[in-house]
């Protein structure tokens, strides 16, 4: 007796193949567009910075976090140990818990200045809010170039780095915001939680899902 067979025709093969290949591409793509958008909005935290400081000079004729004079102008708390108000320079590491630290205190002369958005009261404790995070979760702050840099010869007058990003946006960062070589130039980028005298790693060293710290200097 002659029995018919039934299967898949060499059309609908295709088809289920251009299917498969138009849900493939589109998460790909869908995730292209996270990516992107998670290295726009780390390259807007480090462009923010230099916002602060410029907007807080133009108001008050005074650097934020060092500022002699932040009682009058924004009621804020002066440095009183490990620092000298007023001498122009942002004391303290990027990434301090100190809360006399004109690094940490930064944060509250912008923030009470209207300038930036956050808490005011500065309580540095480890967890608490008051410390500032990147897009991506890690802690961003700023100091003055210096003794005490996190990556050994970047230069600029202030330093400003972030921490916990991984690989491949730190190397999309430096494409987008410097000259493509994360060893080199005004962003630079080091080990993840390197707290002084780091060493800039080459881009083709740059592991994409291993967290750096990048840093950036203006």
């Amino acid at each position: 007796m002659k029995r018919n067979q039934s299967g898949f025709t060499l059309i609908e093969i295709a088809i289920v193949l251009v299917i498969i290949g138009l849900l493939l591409g589109g998460v790909l793509k869908g995730q292209e567009l996270i990516n992107s958008a998670k290295v726009k909005n780390l390259a807007t935290d480090f462009k923010n910075i230099p916002v602060f400081i410029y907007g807080y000079q133009d108001k008050f004729k005074a650097l934020p976090g060092d500022d002699a004079a932040a009682v009058a102008h924004v009621n804020g708390t002066l440095a009183t140990t490990g620092g000298t108000p007023g001498n122009g320079i942002i004391e303290g590491n990027w990434n301090s818990t100190t809360n006399t630290d004109e690094s940490i205190l930064f944060w509250q002369h912008v923030r009470m200045a209207g300038l930036a958005p956050g808490e005011t009261v500065v309580n540095a404790a480890a967890g608490n809010t008051y410390i500032p995070t990147n897009a991506v979760g890690g802690q961003i702050g700023i100091t003055n170039s210096g003794a005490g840099l996190p990556i050994t010869g970047l230069k600029g007058t202030y330093i400003v780095c972030s921490n916990g990003i991984a690989g491949k946006f730190a190397k999309q960062l430096d494409t987008t915001m410097d000259d493509g070589n994360t060893a080199t130039g005004s962003m630079q980028v080091t080990a993840s939680g390197t707290a002084t005298g780091g060493a800039a790693i080459p881009t083709n060293n740059i592991i994409d899902d291993t967290p750096y710290l990048v840093c950036m200097g203006f």
